[in-house]
């Protein structure tokens, strides 16, 4: 597989199943809640170290960037890629100053997408004129990227690239927008590493699947 390839992330197969609760910790209260640990932290973090090879080496020509973090779910993804981006600056002779801002998109409703899209916290981004990345958890149908990308184009940056943790396999998938993937999954409502189910979840370090009792129990 060529670069390019790699950048688009890991695949995982329809019928992947995840591993076994019993394999890893995590919040006890969430026992029933979950049915399987579908990517294990430690697997997050290895590849989100490598995203962070590929952003050093397409910003090499700049002296910095900015990092727009999409919250909430975003925040987790975005200060380990952050942070793996000062290590490895550190370790070569090609440092990358980052300014982190951040900006909150809210577009689901339970586990669904909602026709309604918010963009909170955007009043002034005009300081995006230089080098963006924008950092983002989930990208799926591309509806919310969009969105994003219009408002931050009328900033006119000089370069805009988008990271996403977690690429969905749904009808219109918006992979061409995501420049740096780390997992393509299928459509299934993950949570955890600061994704959230109505505000729960997101102090489980791995992604996991939200069971039917978990969701049940934190409707709203």
């Amino acid at each position: 597989m060529d670069n390019a390839g790699m950048k688009k992330g890991i695949v995982l197969k329809d019928d992947w199943p995840g591993y076994s609760l019993d394999l890893f910790t995590y919040p006890e209260h969430y026992h029933e809640d979950i049915e399987s640990v579908y990517i294990p932290h430690g697997i997050i973090m290895n590849r989100v170290e490598r995203l962070a090879g590929y952003i050093m080496d397409d910003f090499a020509d700049n002296n910095n960037i900015m990092v727009l973090c999409v919250l909430k779910g975003g925040y987790k993804f975005c200060a380990d890629l952050v942070e793996f981006i000062k290590v490895l600056g550190r370790n070569s002779n090609k440092y990358l100053e980052t300014r982190v801002e951040f900006i909150r998109l809210k577009s689901y409703l339970n586990d669904q997408s909602t026709e309604e899209l918010q963009i909170i916290g955007s009043g002034d981004l005009s300081f995006l004129r230089g080098s963006v990345l924008i950092v983002e958890a989930i990208v799926d149908t591309g509806k919310t990227m969009k969105a994003l990308l219009k408002h931050v184009e009328t900033f006119e940056p000089k370069m805009v690239k988008v990271a996403g943790l977690l690429v969905k396999r749904v009808p219109n998938m918006a992979e061409s927008l995501t420049d740096y993937v780390g997992f393509e999954i299928p459509n299934h409502f993950v949570v955890g590493y600061a994704l959230d189910y109505n505000e729960y979840f997101r102090d489980l370090n791995h992604l996991c699947v939200i069971s039917k009792t978990g969701k049940m129990k934190y409707k709203v």
